[in-house]
């Protein structure tokens, strides 16, 4: 029987290395799995490399995890957002590494590695710093500059509902950059604030199939109806 539910957030982080490269899903705070990024902290896991929307706000989240001093590099488009007081103090102070990606291309190069895609071209960020000791070429008329896809060893993913074979379902902005960071890693894990038994998802609203996901936890949150 397959059942890819875990009993806490230690079991659902059960391995995770020191240098890893992990994903973090959400938008800004919205869709953002805090309780495994607590977990993470817990955990222990250092040297980190981070892809995620922002950098964090606050002191919570992905702002906690970074002032945990775990982090060694975080590949992102908004660094600076309001709140975003830990990031600037480690950045200023030289003990964080970043990458700004342009929020299109991040999405498609953490796409492309759930794809099997290597490398793509696009026009964004032709003929500015982002672009310099990047490769280019002209294609239909346009400068390109050539993007190699992002994956991570390690996925975090909020759902809203979920069930026990790791099938998802994403509620509104809760559907951002989460349904793609689960292709795109070699351990994805669900934190889930509903679980839903098996074929109570509607098929058409599952937006991240089981197959994706090796673990999910229950973390209960608002109603389920809703």
């Amino acid at each position: 029987m397959i059942d890819k539910i875990v009993g806490d957030i230690a079991a659902a982080l059960d391995g995770v290395r020191d240098g890893s490269t992990i994903l973090v899903g959400g938008f800004g705070a919205v869709g953002q799995p805090d309780a495994l990024i607590e977990g993470l902290i817990e955990q222990g896991a250092r040297d980190l490399t981070v892809v995620a929307n922002n950098a964090g706000a606050g002191l919570v989240g992905l702002a906690k995890l970074l002032a945990a001093g775990r982090v060694r590099k975080i590949i992102c488009s908004f660094p600076r957002s309001a709140g975003s007081v830990v990031f600037e103090e480690l950045f200023k102070a030289g003990r964080l590494e970043l990458e700004i990606v342009p929020q299109g291309t991040l999405a498609e190069r953490i796409r492309a590695a759930g794809a099997g895609v290597g490398a793509f071209y696009t026009p964004t960020a032709y003929g500015t710093k982002l672009a310099d000791g990047k490769e280019s070429r002209m294609i239909a008329g346009r400068n390109h500059v050539l993007e190699f896809a992002l994956p991570g060893d390690v996925a975090l993913v909020e759902a809203w509902r979920a069930d026990r074979w790791g099938n998802c379902v994403f509620r509104e902005s809760g559907r951002n950059f989460n349904p793609v960071m689960a292709t795109a890693a070699g351990l994805t894990v669900v934190q889930t604030q509903h679980v839903a038994a098996l074929g109570d998802l509607d098929p058409e609203a599952i937006v991240t199939p089981g197959i994706f996901v090796q673990r999910v936890v229950h973390v209960p949150y608002g109603d389920p109806r809703g």
